[in-house]
């Protein structure tokens, strides 16, 4: 005959997807503030783990929780720094100042210092409706290559900025070539639309890779073609020239 015990205690039910939102705020991007000084990012290839390779920072993001990151456009959008864990793709080894060639891993202080105290002037009040915070211009020569259903060409064209919005989310701007009405365009022009608001698809390339592209380097888009399609036939690209 068994011993009797007590009834168990109920066990705490977890609701992970709750969990995941709640971790995912705490990393939101809040603020964002311009990189001016030539940093860079330093990552290395799987392919290649003797060697090392710099893209210039675009920006330092902070956190929720406080973390400062730097930002740089990279794949499908502007990306933590950190976040740079991929076989193919890079990993992320540490920031660098390529005037005194320092590798260092932490945000600098300054930056810290800048977005703390903007993200205090600035504190903004929690709406559930996503609204526009900041508008970063992107001093890059970032290009995005966009692609829409039903249409058989890519579309290459430079990036005139960058969107923070309340939920975390940054959008790439693009300029309408058919509604610029006054050049230079500028901030708050009605030719100005973020990227995935029409194209369905969009990857963002260095200046060097975009001009490459630009003069339909063979090499270039076979291997374009391999990244997006799987296969290594050359895709087809069509160019929209106008500077931000």
């Amino acid at each position: 005959m068994g011993v009797p015990v007590s009834s168990p205690r109920s066990a705490k039910v977890i609701d992970l997807s709750v969990m995941r939102d709640r971790m995912r705020a705490r990393r939101r991007i809040l603020r964002l503030a311009p990189e001016h000084d030539g940093l860079e990012m330093l990552y290395q290839l799987d392919s290649d783990p003797d060697s090392y390779y710099s893209i210039p920072v675009l920006a330092w993001g902070l956190r929720e929780d406080g973390e400062v990151v730097g930002m740089v456009p990279w794949m499908e959008g502007l990306m933590p720094c950190h976040e740079l864990e991929d076989p193919q793709q890079g990993h992320f080894v540490g920031y660098r100042d390529p005037e005194t060639d320092e590798v260092f891993m932490l945000a600098p202080d300054h930056k810290v210092f800048e977005l703390e105290h903007a993200a205090a002037y600035y504190d903004y009040e929690v709406s559930d409706r996503t609204t526009l915070l900041q508008q970063l211009p992107d001093t890059l020569g970032t290009h995005a290559l966009c692609m829409t259903n039903g249409e058989s060409q890519w579309q290459l064209k430079q990036v005139f900025g960058w969107r923070l919005y309340s939920d975390g989310n940054i959008e790439a701007l693009l300029v309408d070539e058919t509604r610029v009405t006054q050049t230079p365009v500028l901030a708050g022009d009605d030719c100005l639309y973020p990227g995935r608001s029409r194209h369905d698809v969009v990857y963002f390339f260095q200046r060097a890779i975009a001009n490459q592209i630009r003069e339909q380097d063979p090499a270039t888009l076979e291997a374009l073609a391999l990244m997006m399609t799987g296969e290594s036939d050359q895709v087809c690209v069509e160019v929209h020239d106008r500077e931000a």
